[in-house]
């Protein structure tokens, strides 16, 4: 079999462009399902297939997009991915070009904030990809990813089960972030170091803007980079879906790429075979530019934190050494517990947060993978999985939304055996230990020998040195006080010896001493002085946070002093030396409940809620609390400070309140009031409902009551329900073009029946010109904009 990697990143390849738009083109119906064309007419999928390669396409692309079981419902999705192969090849008729299985989202939302779990998500791509991989595609291209945890369960489904090469792309809105909230360098960190072929973006806007984003990229990426830009923006000319980017403006626009050094051009929704005709010769004299970068980095699934640029501060509260409450949380399953050390450090300052659940009684296991799900939801720092079992660490890193720190790997033959597989399986930056089968050398030329065997033998493993960062080791002064000399010194050496980063856990020095904060702050500067890049510390600890800002500020790291002044502009010297008391609640006088809200902490909104029944009534709860509470994370998702798994968090939350009123009301005889109802529908022959199934969450916990009619709703089943139940406000979602034509006769079919009736529309493809074209009310550009229509419609 052909490998398209021998040629990858030594000359620019070509993908085709659009199937749909040219299936529309050739006469496809609204409602009518593309990949079944694979097998009800593959003369005219062939035909689209030639089209493109006489246009210069070097990868044709299969009519699979939705060949997913979680998708293609009712039909043989293995015989439908069969025969888009076997179209493919067919097309190609001997010629020098690749077929690349084409591989889309499933449509529905993961874990935590959906129903789709990480196991059956890849379950679903494992399947296809070992269909794709027994009937002769030469590589896959998972494509218009917005969930990179989607995409990641994709990428080990494709990897695990097939030998085929991997392109991913993914697609951003115009503030160049996911659905979830990942931006291109989160993208980057993890995909990177999962080990996919080539990265990219795709869908959702033109070539221009998303050559902002491939700037971006180039500037960090390591591995070939590809574009697959849309014609421009979708209008609706006499009845009809057209681009607002032609085929010479298209090659234009998307020179700028090939000069970045592109690897990959190609294009998606609205592009032709005259598009990608343009765009080859436009661009087919440039070269790839693919060089390695040293960057060392971490990510959440919308953080990316770069070490080197400055230290960065791991947090260590969610530890269970010497910390009784945090054991007894552990013991009892109380995840809020740990969420308020998450909270506490990520309103202090961490950049990381470190996270070990280790006890002699608990499956670790089980508390890892809960514990980092629940932070990763909660907060956007980073993870450094904290643990000494390597079962417990593969399964964390297997379905961790982002590129974790892995603490940690040490010189001992079994402990590198063990952990480095692992690590260079899955991506992440792994802390090694300057220890060996002899325990710490007392010398700092010892310690960095063994640092040297670690990334040796890291790198027979095929892990590289910007993935590594190495503990000196802090050993506490009132036993071994020249030791920490000694660890000082190991820093340097690392660091210039082997180009590699550096972490300490500081608080160690001090062990058995009493005010360790004095020895702690002290130790801390001279390691910061010796350039450490990353601190294990409380930044709760005021002594602690006061060293690093002025470490920060004396070495010209903090600009003008800014962070410096920002955190102490204001303030006098204070007496105390670790913050003990509660960080505020952001509810100021609306009390807790607000702040759980907030921060979404399920497990103690239910009980605060009805501690409040107690003296409150229901109403002024909810219109005192919940949903000012439910305003203020639509504000904050907005500004783009919070993102989509907290916005479900907290949506979620408000529920266990409202059944802890809901419960009060039963007891007490009361009738339950409603704000209003809405419908909401997927238009027919769209099968991607993640948006509405957000929008119906965020509505109820608002207080409405909303009929849900699901996807691939057909008009008059919208306009039935809405006449049965005497509701005269209904959203509509569609997100593929093919199916706007669809969402245009819903809301005919609603004017015909009601003269009041108010409709607001969303999806990727939508656009305030294009609701406006196809009668709708609003345009609403996700769930928080749906929300305050509806509250501008009902009151």
């Amino acid at each position: 079999m052909r490998n398209i990697k021998e040629i990858l990143g030594k000359r620019l390849l070509f993908f085709d462009g659009a199937m749909g738009t040219m299936l529309q083109r050739y006469g496809m119906g609204g409602g009518e399902i593309p990949e079944l064309f694979n097998i009800e007419d593959p003369d005219l999928i062939r035909r689209i297939h030639k089209d493109y390669i006489n246009a210069g396409a070097d990868i044709i692309t299969t009519n699979t997009f939705g060949a997913n079981p979680k998708k293609l419902i009712g039909a043989d999705t293995d015989a439908v991915i069969a025969a888009a192969i076997e179209n493919a090849r067919a097309a190609i008729d001997g010629r020098d070009v690749y077929i690349a299985f084409d591989m889309g989202p499933t449509g529905k939302l993961m874990e935590p904030i959906g129903e789709l779990s990480f196991d059956e998500a890849y379950g679903s791509f494992a399947a296809i990809a070992k269909t794709a991989g027994r009937n002769g595609a030469d590589l896959v291209i998972i494509e218009t990813m917005s969930d990179t945890l989607e995409a990641k369960a994709a990428v080990l489904a494709v990897k695990e089960n097939t030998d085929l090469p991997v392109f991913l792309t993914m697609t951003f809105d115009e503030a160049h972030k996911t659905l979830t909230g990942a931006d291109v360098a989160v993208m980057s960190a993890m995909f990177e170091g999962l080990g996919v072929d080539c990265l990219g973006i795709n869908c959702g806007l033109g070539p221009a803007q998303i050559a902002d984003m491939m700037e971006e990229l180039s500037k960090i990426s390591s591995i070939p980079i590809m574009a697959q830009p849309n014609a421009g923006l979708p209008q609706i000319v006499d009845g009809k879906t057209v681009y607002s980017v032609d085929a010479a403006e298209f090659a234009k626009e998307s020179e700028r790429m090939a000069r970045l050094g592109a690897s990959v051009l190609g294009g998606c929704c609205g592009t032709t075979p005259e598009h990608i005709a343009a765009l080859v010769e436009k661009c087919r004299r440039f070269t790839p530019k693919v060089e390695e970068k040293a960057f060392t980095v971490v990510a959440s699934y919308s953080k990316a934190v770069y070490l080197g640029d400055r230290p960065v501060i791991i947090g260590e509260r969610i530890n269970p050494t010497g910390k009784k409450k945090f054991k007894e949380a552990l013991r009892n399953d109380d995840i809020d517990y740990i969420l308020g050390e998450a909270f506490a450090q990520s309103d202090a300052g961490a950049d990381i947060l470190d996270v070990n659940v280790g006890l002699p009684e608990i499956d670790e296991v089980y508390m890892l993978e809960r514990a980092v799900k629940a932070i990763s939801a909660a907060v956007t720092q980073p993870i450094q999985i904290d643990s000494s079992d390597p079962e417990a660490i593969e399964r964390v890193m297997r379905v961790y939304n982002g590129k974790p720190m892995v603490n940690s790997v040490n010189g001992k033959r079994e402990s590198l055996d063990a952990i480095l597989p692992i690590v260079k399986k899955y991506g992440g930056v792994l802390v090694g230990l300057c220890l060996d089968e002899n325990g710490i050398p007392p010398m700092a030329e010892d310690r960095v020998r063994i640092a040297a065997d670690i990334a040796d033998a890291a790198s027979e493993y095929g892990i590289k040195k910007r993935d590594l960062v190495m503990d000196a080791l802090t050993l506490t002064i009132s036993a071994q006080q020249r030791e920490s000399a000694e660890t000082i010194k190991a820093l340097g050496m690392i660091k210039d010896k082997l180009g590699i980063k550096t972490v300490l856990g500081v608080s160690n020095i001090s062990f058995g001493l009493p005010r360790r904060e004095i020895i702690n702050g002290t130790f801390f500067a001279l390691a910061l002085q010796s350039g450490l890049d990353a601190c294990i510390i409380n930044p709760c600890a005021e002594p602690m946070m006061n060293a690093y800002r002025a470490y920060l500020a004396l070495s010209c790291i903090d600009k003008d002093c800014a962070g410096y002044v920002a955190a102490y502009s204001g303030t006098t010297a204070q007496t105390t030396v670790t913050r003990n008391e509660p960080l505020p609640k952001r509810g100021g006088e609306r009390g807790e409940l607000f702040d759980t809200i907030v921060k979404g902490l399920r497990d103690k909104a239910y009980q605060q809620t009805k501690t409040l029944l107690e003296r409150q009534d229901s109403m002024e709860i909810i219109n005192g609390i919940l949903i000012p509470a439910l305003d203020e994370v639509g504000r904050e998702f907005e500004s783009g400070r919070m993102f989509l798994p907290q916005l479900i968090m907290s949506a979620e939350t408000v529920k266990c309140s409202f059944d802890a009123i809901k419960e009060s009301i039963a007891a007490s005889g009361e009738k339950s009031s409603s704000r209003g109802k809405v419908v909401i529908a997927t238009v027919k022959g769209d099968i991607h409902d993640i948006g509405k199934n957000i929008v119906k969450v965020l509505l109820e916990n608002y207080g409405y009551d909303v009929y849900d009619l699901g996807k691939d709703v057909p008009p008059e089943k919208v306009v039935s329900c809405m006449r049965e139940n005497g509701i005269r406000l209904c959203g509509l979602s569609a997100l593929m073009t093919t199916t706007v034509g669809s969402m245009e006769e819903t809301i005919k079919a609603i004017r015909a029946e009601f003269d009041d009736a108010k409709v607001f529309v969303g999806g990727a493809v939508l656009t305030h010109q294009y609701a406006d074209m196809i009668g709708a009310d609003a345009y609403c550009k996700d769930a928080p904009a749906s929300v305050s229509y509806v509250n501008s419609v009902i009151g």
